[in-house]
C-alpha cells in the first residue's frame, strides 16, 4: 500500500471513529432531536442538498416538517421552514440563535471575522453594527447620495433610449448590475471602478460571494480540511490576497486625498467616513469594551459593505423585471400608478417612491418568491435548547428556509407559488420580517442594517425601468417560455441573463 493510500485510510479511519463520538455525545442522553433524514458516516446529509439546496430542504421539510434535524457532515443543523417556527427562532430565542458559526470563508476574507456579516454575537458584533448603522447606514447618509442614484440611473435611461432607437435587444441583467455598481461604488469608494492589474473588483465580489455561500466540506468534516477536496481552500486564499490588495490601494489613495488640500473633500465617501475615525474607539461611551478602529476592521466592513450590496439589488431587480414581462396584467397595473403619480413628461423623483403603493406590493411578492438569501445567513446557538418539545444542541446551524416559506400554502392560501402582489393589498406585512411570513432582510437583532439602502436602489431602479420603457422579449419569445431557472450561492440570481428589447415610452 502507497504512503498516500495509508493516510487517506488512517483519515478516513479516525474521521469514522470522531463521527461515531460525535454524534454519541450530541444526542445529550437521549434527548429527542427535531426528526430528519438518517445521514451517511462522516458526510451526513450533505449529498441530499443537491446543486440547489433550498429546494432540496424545502422538499424534505415537506415529510419531516417544519422544524426538522439534519446533520451536515459533523455539524448538528436544524432547518426552520414556517413563520410559527420562525418567531420562535428569531425573536423568542433570537439571543441564543444570534451568533454565526466560524466558517473558513470568513476567516480568509473576513480578517479573522471583524466585519458584520459572519461575526460571532457579543460585544464586538454589537459595537460595529451601531458604529456602521450611525456612520454609514443611517437615513441622513443613504439621503446624502440622492444625486449619485439620479445620475447613475438617469445615464442608464439615455443608454436604453439609445438601443431602443436602434432596435436592439439589451442585456438587462447586466445593465443593471453595472448601474447598482456604480452607484454603490460611488457611495462607499468615491469612484465607479477599481482594478488591481487584471482584476477588477465586482468579478473578485462575485467569486467571493459564491465561496462564502457554497457548503465547505472543511466547515462540515474538519480532518478532511488539508485535503481540500472541492479546491475551496485554495480559491479561498487566491480571493483573499486579490482583494486585500485591492482594498489596500483603495485606502492607501483616500489616505493620500485627505492629505492633500486641495483634493480633500469633507466625508466625499463611506471610506472617508471610516477613515477620519482611524484609530479611535468604535464607541467612546463603551469603557468596558474599547475597540480601536483599525486598518484591518475598515477592510472588513468595507468588504461585507460591496458584497452586500452588489448582488443583493440587482438580483432583485431582475426578478421582478422577469416577472413583470410574464404577467403582462402587473406591468400594466405599475405603468399605470407611474403615469398617475409621476406623469410621462418627466422621469421617477426619489420622493415620488412613497406614493407608489402597487410597485411595492410587487417589489414585496418578488422578494417573497425569490428571496436574495434563500436560506438567510446561517446562524447558530449559543447554548443547549428545547424548542417545541426538541433539544437544539449548543453549536447546532440553524438555516431558515425563507424560500421554503415562500410557498407554503397554510400562510399564503392555494396561488402560494402564484405571482400575485394584491395578497398584500390592506395588509401590516413589511419589509422588515416583524411578521415572519416574509423576510428577505432577515429578521431579529441579526437583521440586514442596509435594508434602507437596498430598497431605495430597488425601487428606483424599478421605477424607472418601467416608467420609461416598454420591454419585450426577443425573437418572438413568449412570455411562458421565459427562462425562471436559479443558480444557488449566498445569494440567489437567475442562472441566465434576462435579455429584453425596450421601447421608450415617455414624452422626455
Amino acid at each position: 500500500m502507497t504512503p498516500l493510500a495509508l493516510a487517506l485510510l488512517s483519515l478516513l479511519l479516525l474521521g469514522t471513529i470522531y463521527a461515531f463520538f460525535y454524534i454519541f455525545l450530541t444526542t445529550k442522553n437521549g434527548r429527542k432531536l427535531p426528526p430528519g433524514p438518517r445521514g451517511l458516516p462522516i458526510i451526513g446529509n450533505l449529498h441530499m442538498l443537491g446543486t440547489l439546496p433550498h429546494q432540496s430542504l424545502h422538499h424534505l421539510a415537506k415529510k419531516y416538517g417544519h422544524v426538522m434535524s439534519i446533520r451536515l457532515g459533523y455539524v448538528p443543523a436544524i432547518v426552520v421552514s414556517s413563520p410559527q417556527a420562525a418567531e420562535l427562532f428569531l425573536k423568542t430565542h433570537d439571543v441564543v440563535f444570534a451568533s454565526r458559526p466560524k466558517i473558513q470563508a470568513s476567516e480568509y476574507l473576513s480578517y479573522g471575522s471583524k466585519g458584520m456579516a459572519f461575526t460571532e454575537y457579543g460585544p464586538y458584533w454589537r459595537t460595529s453594527r451601531k458604529w456602521c448603522t450611525l456612520h454609514l447606514l443611517s437615513a441622513s447618509k443613504v439621503e446624502q447620495f440622492a444625486p449619485v442614484r439620479k445620475a447613475e440611473l438617469g445615464s442608464l435611461v439615455e443608454t436604453l433610449k439609445k438601443a431602443a432607437a436602434a432596435g436592439e435587444t439589451v442585456d438587462l441583467s447586466q445593465k443593471v448590475g453595472e448601474v447598482i455598481e456604480n452607484i454603490m461604488f460611488k457611495m462607499i469608494f468615491g469612484r465607479s471602478n477599481y482594478k488591481n492589474g487584471t482584476f477588477g473588483l465586482k468579478p473578485v465580489i462575485e467569486e467571493t460571494l459564491h465561496l462564502v455561500g457554497a457548503f465547505n466540506l472543511s466547515d462540515y468534516v474538519p480532518f478532511l480540511a488539508p485535503l481540500d477536496l472541492q479546491g475551496l481552500t485554495r480559491r479561498l486564499k487566491i480571493s483573499s490576497k486579490v482583494v486585500d490588495e485591492i482594498l489596500e490601494n483603495i485606502i492607501d489613495e483616500h489616505e493620500q486625498h485627505m492629505t492633500n488640500p486641495k483634493e480633500q473633500q469633507l466625508h466625499r465617501d463611506f471610506v472617508d467616513v471610516m477613515l477620519s475615525l482611524l484609530n479611535k474607539p468604535m464607541d467612546p461611551h463603551d469603557e468596558e469594551h474599547k475597540y480601536i478602529i483599525e486598518r484591518t476592521n475598515i477592510k472588513a466592513i468595507l468588504l461585507d459593505m460591496v458584497a452586500a450590496a452588489l448582488d443583493t439589488s440587482a438580483t432583485t431587480v431582475e426578478w421582478t423585471m422577469a416577472e413583470l414581462l410574464r404577467h403582462p396584467q402587473v406591468m400594466f397595473n405599475v405603468q399605470q400608478e407611474l403615469e398617475n403619480v409621476v406623469g410621462r413628461n418627466r422621469l421617477v423623483e426619489e420622493s415620488d417612491l412613497s406614493k407608489l403603493t402597487y410597485l411595492d406590493m410587487v417589489i414585496k411578492e418578488s422578494m417573497r418568491l425569490h428571496p436574495v438569501g434563500p436560506l438567510l445567513l446561517p446562524r447558530e446557538s449559543i447554548e443547549d435548547i428545547t424548542i417545541m418539545g426538541y433539544f437544539i444542541p449548543k453549536k447546532s446551524r440553524v438555516l431558515v428556509n425563507v424560500w421554503s416559506m415562500a410557498r407554503d400554502p397554510n400562510v399564503w392560501s392555494d396561488n402560494a407559488e402564484a405571482f400575485f402582489p394584491e395578497r398584500f393589498k390592506d395588509s401590516n406585512i413589511d419589509f422588515r420580517g416583524k411578521d415572519f411570513q416574509l423576510m428577505p432582510f432577515g429578521s431579529g437583532r441579526r437583521g440586514c442594517p442596509g435594508m434602507q439602502l437596498g430598497l431605495v436602489n430597488v425601487r428606483l431602479a424599478l421605477a424607472q425601468l418601467v416608467h420609461c420603457f416598454e420591454w419585450q422579449l426577443p425573437d418572438g419569445m413568449l412570455p411562458s417560455g421565459l427562462d425562471m431557472t436559479e443558480k444557488f450561492g449566498l445569494s440567489l440570481p437567475r442562472a441566465n441573463h434576462l435579455l429584453l428589447k425596450p421601447n421608450y415610452r415617455l414624452h422626455v
